[in-house]
């Protein structure tokens, strides 16, 4: 089934970043994007997330389809609130007191330790902040999770915990990962 059609998509900001990008995500897809610093992976990625719009060209989604974005840094309205309320904070208000209880489950299962939980993000490496937007983004049960260079500050250990998770993500979810680590991409994607 298509999640995402994107057909003639194109961005300039002065420049074109990229123009005729036209592609289908379908689910269990893993799309790993490979390309030179400033050619427009990140305005990509916020295009399919709706935060930007697109110059030209048109992307249609799935009925319903419930997308997660994970940004290569922390927003700094976050850099005060502790791991554990950056990922409550992503569950839908109306879910947050019945529902909690998936937090503790997204930590474990990206084998975050419970020290670091209620720790400010700000006292945190950037692969822990990093783990923390993935566990936020993870969550809300996306049909599409966006990874924008998923592997910045992790450790080789780390990286492989990443790899090994996407790997047991359900089968339908689809994922579209930026990275300069073409190793990563090899073990992570699919196309």
């Amino acid at each position: 089934m298509t999640l995402l059609n994107i057909r003639k998509l194109g961005v300039t900001i002065g420049s074109p970043l990229f123009a005729d990008l036209s592609f289908t995500l379908n689910k269990g897809d893993r799309l790993g994007l490979v390309a030179a610093n400033g050619a427009g992976k990140t305005t990509l990625l916020a295009c399919l997330n709706e935060s930007q719009e697109p110059t030209t060209g048109e992307i249609t989604k799935a009925r319903g389809l419930r997308t997660a974005s994970v940004e290569q840094n922390l927003p700094r309205q976050h850099r005060d609130t502790t791991l554990y309320d950056l990922v409550l904070a992503a569950l839908p208000p109306e879910q947050v007191d019945f529902e909690s209880w998936r937090v503790d489950v997204v930590l474990d299962e990206l084998k975050i330790p419970f020290d670091l939980h209620h720790r400010p993000l700000s006292e945190l490496s950037g692969g822990w902040q990093r783990q923390a937007m993935l566990a936020a983004a993870w969550v809300t049960q996306p049909d599409v999770l966006l990874l924008d260079e998923p592997t910045n500050h992790l450790d080789l250990q780390r990286i492989g915990l990443l790899q090994t998770w996407l790997q047991n993500l359900p089968r339908e979810t689809a994922v579209i990962m930026t990275s300069h680590d073409r190793a990563f991409l090899d073990e992570a994607s699919n196309r």
